[in-house]
């Protein structure tokens, strides 16, 4: 059957016998089967997916060869324990009972070798049912928990963009002012280049014009 745990359908003859594959099937009477065991595993799957667990309730054999014709499987809660019993003058206290009078069941019985008929089926639970998370799936809280770990490293994220973008504000405002005093450097250093060859000039005239 390998470790896949829903079902599939595929046509065999006349019938349909659910083999393993699809999670989703959901139980049906007239569903078929290859043989006992693959109904249990069904059922049991289908179980843990709703929220409850199963057990075996009967099984009839066959009184020509003892082999198994037919098997109940139902929730655990079925029928009823009395909590305490009376021996003579003793009274036995038993365990707490889980039991609570459930409906719910399948019924396969086998009309020919390879071939198991779902023959009565019984979906409604007198009790809450509870789900457990399947495997690979995660629970709300781990979702949440999830949910929240994100959020906070989007916050740190973003906390880090915006220190980053003031140290670039920094740094274009320092280029900036840099720049700035650059060109008031260059522009005083021009302007007394010009002042020096205006002085040149005028004493390269008084050199040659000894009357001024």
């Amino acid at each position: 059957m390998g470790e896949d745990t829903g079902t599939t359908e595929s046509s065999c003859g006349a019938a349909s016998i659910v083999s393993v594959g699809d999670v989703n099937t959901e139980p049906f009477e007239g569903m078929v089967f290859e043989s006992v065991e693959a109904a249990k595993m069904f059922y049991d799957e289908y179980a843990k997916r709703v929220g409850f667990v199963t057990r075996i309730v009967s099984s009839r054999r066959s009184e020509r060869d003892g082999s198994i014709i037919s098997r109940q499987l139902a929730c655990n809660k079925e029928g009823f324990n009395l909590n305490s019993q009376r021996v003579g003058r003793v009274q036995i206290r038993k365990r707490e009972s889980k039991r609570e009078g459930c409906m719910a069941m399948i019924l396969v019985k086998r009309e020919k070798p390879g071939k198991w008929v779902v023959t009565k089926l019984l979906r409604d639970h007198n009790h809450p049912l509870a789900v457990s998370p399947m495997k690979g799936h995660p629970t709300t809280d781990e979702k949440d928990r999830k949910i929240q770990e994100l959020s906070d490293e989007l916050h740190r994220t973003n906390q880090q963009l915006a220190a980053c973008r003031d140290q670039l504000h920094m740094y274009m405002k320092y280029i900036e002012e840099h720049t700035n005093h650059l060109s008031k450097t260059v522009d005083l250093v021009v302007q007394n280049i010009r002042e020096l060859e205006s002085e040149e000039q005028e004493l390269s005239h008084q050199r040659l014009d000894p009357s001024i």
